[in-house]
Order: C-alpha cells, then sequence, then structure tokens
C-alpha cells in the first residue's frame, strides 16, 4: 500500500485522487510519519435505497417516547413540566 504525507497530498491532491481511482489501490495519509487517514477507491457496493416513505410519524416528536424513564425529567421538573 502506497503512503503519501500530507503536505504532499496537499500539493498534488488531483493527481493522486485519479491515480487511486485508474488503480483501485488505496493509499495512506501520514503526519510526521504516523497514519492519519486512508483515501480508498469508490465502489459501489451496496444499493441504495431511497429514505422516503420509510419514517413512520408517531406521535409528539418534541417531548420523548417514555418520558417517565427519563432520568433528567424527574430531577428538572421546572424544564421538563409533567404532561
Amino acid at each position: 500500500m502506497e503512503l503519501i504525507t500530507v503536505s504532499r497530498l496537499k500539493a498534488t491532491c488531483l493527481s493522486v485522487v485519479k491515480e487511486v481511482a485508474k488503480s483501485k489501490k488505496p493509499v495512506i495519509i501520514t503526519k510526521r510519519g504516523k497514519p492519519i487517514a486512508e483515501l480508498i477507491p469508490y465502489t459501489e457496493e451496496h444499493e441504495r435505497i431511497p429514505l422516503k416513505d420509510t419514517v413512520a410519524f408517531m406521535g409528539d416528536i418534541i417531548f420523548p417516547v417514555a418520558a417517565k424513564d427519563w432520568e433528567v425529567l424527574k430531577r428538572r421538573p421546572d424544564v421538563y413540566p409533567p404532561r
């Protein structure tokens, strides 16, 4: 796996990204000799699933669902008045 310093990546970012996309090999980015990040090629492994129509409205979205179970509500009735 190829290593590249963060300063060299900053100077040659576009060419490094193109090379990773072309070769399909990841590059480890280092700073002061220690790995800090990894640039990996994009792959379409998962089918994208739209989130539209996947959330159900169950009631009040502001107040917690199980308000009686939340410790903070028991300690701070002035902030969270009982319903």
